[in-house]
């Protein structure tokens, strides 16, 4: 049974044991990295409704009080309508719109490449909007990342220098309505797309529990792509990751508010981390990634 009197919050208890000498080695650093104060840069988070349930921070003003709060300076944010839409135009112009009223926002568009003229959202994106990235959702529109129009799409995105983000999921398949079952995007064609197409920048969101697992992820550490960390789990799971895949390649993603935001920067607090490792997680490396 639970002792109702044991209520000393986690952060409290971390300063007294340090004070009272009782934490020590790889454990002392990790609750001084749990004090350490750093910007940060999300690269996974939502705007609008999620279509099975509401969220406490479904809204623009909500969601950007929430991060700021937290020490974002700026969050990659889409919009869920993109999901199940079909006037992705409208879901994108809508988005950048809310861009420029929450500076904290950097609008990433969405493209459905099973959708007729989805060369025009791209095109939109990068010349009217002004939006630096894409986000896709292979899953819940219907193709494979063999598929010719996913290799098109990279080469375009090219040409406007524009970013990708693929979700390989948005919800655990247990949780799922039954009527808007998707399961996780298989993304072993990945490499070979990105061998035809030198110089894509991309992004692998909520990617913990891909198809074949490791042995696709270990010949992604060949090709550039990046990770976020919004997926991972388990006590000091930043610090495991981070034994099999490169620094370099992990950025900070919260999945808000489909999460928790407290729940990612207690992954950053969980783990011992260098301030290289912190300051590349949290900022640099989405920086690079987006070419700023």
């Amino acid at each position: 049974m639970r002792d109702s009197s044991i209520t000393l919050p986690r952060r409290d208890f971390l300063r007294g044991a340090l004070a009272a000498g009782l934490l020590t080695g790889t454990r002392i650093h990790a609750a001084q990295t749990a004090e350490r104060r750093t910007s940060l840069i999300d690269t996974n988070a939502w705007l609008d409704q999620w279509p099975v349930r509401r969220l406490t921070l479904e809204t623009p003003a909500a969601l950007a009080a929430k991060l700021t709060q937290n020490g974002v300076t700026r969050a990659w944010v889409s919009s869920f309508d993109g999901m199940l839409h079909k006037d992705i135009g409208g879901v994108n112009a809508r988005l950048a719109e809310t861009g420029q009223r929450f500076p904290i926002f950097e609008p990433i568009g969405i493209v459905n490449l099973s959708l007729p003229r989805w060369e025009a959202d791209v095109a939109a994106c990068a010349t009217q909007h002004r939006m630096r990235g894409l986000r896709l959702l292979p899953g819940y529109h219907g193709y494979k990342l063999d598929d010719p129009r996913f290799a098109e799409l990279l080469k375009l995105a090219g040409s406007h220098r524009l970013a990708v983000q693929i979700v390989v999921s948005l919800e655990d398949e247990r949780t799922q309505n039954p009527l808007l079952r998707v399961p996780p995007v298989d993304i072993a064609p990945l490499p070979r797309a990105l061998e035809a197409t030198p110089g894509a920048r991309v992004m692998i969101l909520n990617w913990p529990h891909v198809a074949a697992g490791k042995p696709v992820l270990l010949t992604l550490q060949k090709t550039g792509v990046y990770l976020d960390i919004a997926m991972i789990e388990g006590i000091a799971g930043l610090e495991a990751t981070l034994a099999e895949l490169p620094v370099d390649r992990l950025c900070f993603g919260s999945y808000a508010p489909v999460f928790y935001f407290e729940s990612a920067k207690l992954k950053l607090r969980e783990s011992e981390l260098t301030d290289a490792q912190l300051d590349a997680i949290t900022q640099a490396n989405a920086q690079r990634f987006l070419g700023a």
